[in-house]
């Protein structure tokens, strides 16, 4: 399974970003798809993740600012994140794995940083 995302950039507090992964070679008993996120020196934290069904599971910290869908046939899941916070920046790692959205397979990450 490789997982190759997107999206990720410089934004200023307030604003938006969409990030976007490609999964290719997915196991069909994966089931779900999402994103974790990674600020150096501190443990990995689930952001959001979605089944095949459409059953979501977000952060706490997300707190309605952060949308996140997929398109099955096309194996892509993207997450919509506004009124993004300095405290959002970090490394943005797609992943696979099964409904308790524990990651079996994880992205290479990509950077958001939210600064003014």
């Amino acid at each position: 399974v490789q997982l190759q995302a997107s999206g990720g950039g410089l934004v200023q507090p307030g604003g938006s970003l969409r990030l976007s992964c490609v999964a290719s070679g997915s196991i069909f008993s994966l089931n779900a798809m999402g994103w974790y996120r990674q600020v150096p020196g501190l443990q990995r934290e689930l952001v959001a993740g979605i089944t095949s069904l459409g059953d979501t599971n977000y952060g706490d910290f997300v707190k309605g600012r952060f949308t996140i869908s997929r398109d099955n046939a096309k194996n892509i899941v993207y997450l919509q994140m506004n009124s993004l916070k300095p405290e959002d920046t970090a490394v943005y790692y797609c992943f696979e794995g099964y409904t308790d959205y524990i990651p079996v397979y994880l992205g290479q990450g990509t950077l958001v940083t939210v600064s003014s």
